[in-house]
């Protein structure tokens, strides 16, 4: 799998993995599905643990949990964060993508407002 997570992504999921207080063995979990304008929906929690079947990334500390169907559909993306007056949260980049979304994506982890873009805002965190 060729993920590439940069490093103020990072710096977001060890902020969110330390304020969801979840013990040692937590983790980011990230979950990337079908569904939303772009034909995928993402979403991301808190966990004190990988669920059974889970990728694991694993990086200076910060665990990063992913089921395998969202792992192959992050393959080749580029994971950053920004945050600004118009904009917070993960962002998604496909160095592939073709074509932009439509309509105001959100949620989107495809094609966003340019083509390869798409955020997920923190307010999709989840707590267990």
């Amino acid at each position: 799998m060729e993920l590439t997570i940069t490093v103020m992504a990072e710096n977001f999921m060890r902020r969110m993995v330390r304020i969801g207080n979840a013990g040692a063995t937590a983790g980011f979990r990230l979950v990337v599905s079908p569904g939303g304008c772009s034909g995928l929906a993402s979403a991301f929690s808190i966990e004190g643990a990988p669920q059974f079947g889970d990728y694991v990334i694993e990086r200076e500390g910060l665990r990063v949990f992913m089921p395998q169907p969202s792992r192959d559909l992050l393959d080749g993306f580029i994971i950053d964060f920004a945050d600004s007056m118009m904009e917070t949260g993960l962002k998604f980049f496909n160095p592939n993508a073709r074509s932009a979304c439509g309509g105001s994506c959100g949620s989107s982890a495809g094609f966003g407002s340019e083509p390869g873009k798409a955020t997920i805002s923190i307010d999709s965190i989840g707590r267990s």
